[in-house]
């Protein structure tokens, strides 16, 4: 498929995911729906479907989630950023609603998927055998290549393919033993691949943790430097307030020098004016003096 084909392939297994009941043969005909929409279903089958999908949530969880002291870059993957929204759920809604094929729907417009190579698997004859068995009807093997891939949860496919049902025989031998032999070993192997999982979880925890613990030291640095500018703030305003009242009182005593430097002009003014009219009135008198003076000598020519 090409990028765009991915993108559009991804979009509408997420917008779709409600077709993914979980009944029986639901993935089926889910699958089958999204391929008939996209124009895939001659060229690609269900489960190839199914398998391109799974391989793309593997590596985005192989990118998202590393194993302990290894680096990757996710951005190296040309569909990380699409898988990280598809897991997230904000693509829910970025893709047409389909409506789920009905089951009876016509098997030759989809491409088949190849047979499948079978063996019949014998019970023991005893009846506890039997008993154990007795959610397993049989086991198909299927073979692709160098992949051997047990079918016994999808008897309903195999039957289409094959139109029948496979028997299964009842004898005495060991084949039981060693389907349990291998489903301890499953068993075993799977609190392994728990482990691991956790492991990995766990790293993530302590990166994140690791991350949480960095930023708060950042805010604390930063708490702490608010905090010196605070107080040099503090210090800063009391010394205005300091200089604000010297420059109060400073006010206060030249408006006093201001009044009594007034006051005193007055004063100046008031005996400057006492002194002109005190020369004034001197003034007159000497003039009156000086006319009786003349007019005495006047009178005394005329009388000489």
């Amino acid at each position: 498929m090409s990028n765009k084909e991915i993108e559009n392939f991804v979009k509408l297994r997420i917008s779709n995911s409600y077709l993914f009941s979980g009944l029986r043969n639901s993935s089926k005909w889910a699958w089958r729906a999204i391929l008939k929409h996209m124009g895939l279903h001659h060229r690609m089958t269900h489960r190839q479907a199914s398998k391109k999908f799974e391989n793309l949530k593997k590596r985005y969880k192989e990118l998202k989630n590393p194993p302990a002291g290894v680096k990757v870059v996710p951005q190296s993957w040309p569909f990380f950023s699409l898988m990280d929204d598809a897991m997230e759920g904000r693509l829910q809604s970025s893709a047409p609603i389909l409506k789920a094929l009905p089951n009876n729907s016509n098997v030759s417009d989809f491409l088949i998927a190849p047979t499948r190579k079978r063996r019949k698997v014998s019970n023991m004859g005893v009846s506890s055998a039997v008993d154990e068995a007795a959610g397993i009807a049989e086991i198909e093997v299927q073979v692709y290549g160098d992949e051997v891939e047990a079918a016994a949860a999808e008897p309903a496919e195999s039957e289409e393919v094959n139109g029948s049902i496979p028997e299964v025989d009842i004898s005495t031998n060991c084949e039981p033993r060693e389907r349990k032999s291998e489903q301890l070993l499953m068993q075993r192997e799977k609190p392994h691949q728990d482990v691991a999982a956790l492991d990995r979880e766990r790293a993530l925890l302590e990166r994140e943790r690791a991350v949480t613990e960095r930023e708060r030291a950042v805010m604390e640095r930063e708490r702490a430097v608010m905090e010196r500018e605070r107080a040099v703030m503090e210090r800063e305003q009391l010394m205005l307030e300091k200089d604000r009242d010297a420059l109060r009182s400073e006010r206060l005593v030249l408006e006093k020098e201001k009044a009594k430097w007034q006051r005193l002009l007055v004063q100046k003014e008031r005996t400057e004016e006492i002194t002109e009219e005190d020369s004034k009135v001197m003034n007159s008198d000497a003039v009156d003096k000086r006319e009786r003076v003349l007019s005495l000598l006047e009178k005394l020519a005329e009388n000489i």
